[in-house]
């Protein structure tokens, strides 16, 4: 069941570049701030955190089940690394038109359910996440304090057991910055669902 729902997930991911018409940043390039609402009613922005020496930003959402897979370890990422100056941000991208699960309301729910102690953004009007270039849930990019994209791609190279994991390749990731390397893998393939917008969109 689990490789079926992967399937449909990935089956669809070539409708976002369609939607989007721009491949979105690449590792080197600079991330522009954003202003996004968050679960408890305020607005965020990476410039609120001037002690961060970086940013684990995860595009995800509530009903995807590659999402739902990885919540733990994004909880384990934030728990981890925060403290250290890199703290998950994570946004949900979906359009709740089509994917009412999605709603600001229910992400809400789901965060208090899973006792997120990171922000948990929602991208209205859906302008973000075409600028980084995102396209599925979960996808990463893991910016320095410059906003200068390092690393883009999945949390680790085993979305449906974390005990199987192999590679982690947000952690490898931060370990290279601390000490002042580069990344290496800097770019891996993300795997979730599609991100969820209006058919018009698409075609537009």
């Amino acid at each position: 069941m689990k490789k079926m729902l992967l399937t449909l997930c990935l089956s669809a991911s070539f409708f976002m570049m369609a939607f989007t018409g721009n491949p979105g940043y690449k590792v080197g390039d600079t991330a522009t701030d954003f202003s996004l609402k968050n679960i408890d009613d305020t607005f965020v922005s990476l410039s609120d955190y001037q002690e961060a020496k970086g940013f684990i930003v995860i595009f995800t959402c509530n009903t995807c089940p590659i999402a739902k897979m990885y919540e733990d370890r994004i909880i384990d990422l934030h728990n981890k690394y925060a403290s250290m100056g890199y703290p998950v941000i994570a946004i949900n991208p979906n359009d709740p038109d089509v994917k009412p699960g999605d709603s600001f309301d229910k992400m809400k729910v789901r965060a208090k359910e899973k006792g997120f102690e990171f922000p948990y953004l929602f991208d209205a009007g859906q302008t973000i996440f075409p600028q980084y270039g995102a396209t599925k849930t979960p996808h990463v990019y893991l910016l320095d304090n410059e906003l200068t994209v390092k690393y883009i791609g999945a949390i680790d190279d085993n979305p449906q057991n974390a005990d199987g994991v192999e590679e982690k390749y947000v952690e490898a990731a931060i370990f290279n910055m601390e000490k002042d390397s580069d990344p290496d893998p800097s770019f891996t393939r993300a795997v979730g669902c599609s991100i969820k917008v209006k058919r018009e969109k698409r075609g537009s």
